[in-house]
């Protein structure tokens, strides 16, 4: 697959304590039905979401009509939410449809927002944090994805995540969308109290 060149990151980046939740409003999946690319977006007609891990979800592809529908776990009053993270969406299961090799590692992102993020990360020269690292997304990149000496590899396989969101048929799905390399975590490890919402 031939890719773009990268797009040069800002000289600084700015990390305001950004969460990976923030890119799970859509997620490029393999499709069930026909293998090619899917799409998980927040159930429509429901108001604007308070909590995005334990938001329903829609999976649909436009190629093969595939659709499946995705709601919270329930006990009692609490809804079991998803921990996103790893090559699977954590709504579905699903292969992501963006990841490709990369340093001898999986390259995986959300969407084509997730890799502009990453992007602009990984490019930064200089990068500021202002907010907390605990659970903001750039202070829990792995060290191979923050690394100077790794730069251009990774900005390569962003690049290659770019091209890779404009197709959408089976046999441009890659290669490592097969494998379980970088399993998620376990779905069912975030609460939320308070009922229906």
């Amino acid at each position: 697959m031939s890719t773009e060149p990268a797009r040069p990151g800002p000289v600084r980046h700015h990390d305001h304590g950004t969460w990976l939740a923030h890119f799970t409003r859509r997620v490029l999946v393999v499709c069930p039905g026909c293998g090619g690319r899917a799409l998980v977006t927040l159930r429509p007609g429901l108001p604007e979401p308070r909590h995005l891990l334990f938001e329903p979800r829609r999976l649909t592809c436009g190629s093969c009509g595939a659709v499946a529908e995705w709601t919270a776990e329930r006990r009692g009053t609490a809804l079991i939410g998803v921990t996103p993270g790893g090559t699977e969406d954590p709504f579905f299961r699903r292969p992501l449809w963006l990841q490709t090799r990369c340093a001898g590692r999986v390259l995986w992102a959300y969407d084509e927002e997730h890799v502009d993020a990453l992007a602009a990360y990984v490019g930064a020269r200089l990068r500021h944090r202002h907010a907390s690292p605990t659970l903001a997304m750039f202070a829990r990149l792995p060290a191979w994805m923050k690394s100077a000496a790794r730069r251009d590899e990774v900005l390569a396989g962003l690049a290659t995540l770019r091209a890779l969101a404009r197709r959408s048929a089976p046999a441009d799905r890659s290669d490592v969308a097969h494998e379980r390399a970088d399993r998620s975590r376990h779905s069912g490890s975030a609460l939320f109290r308070g009922g229906p919402h």
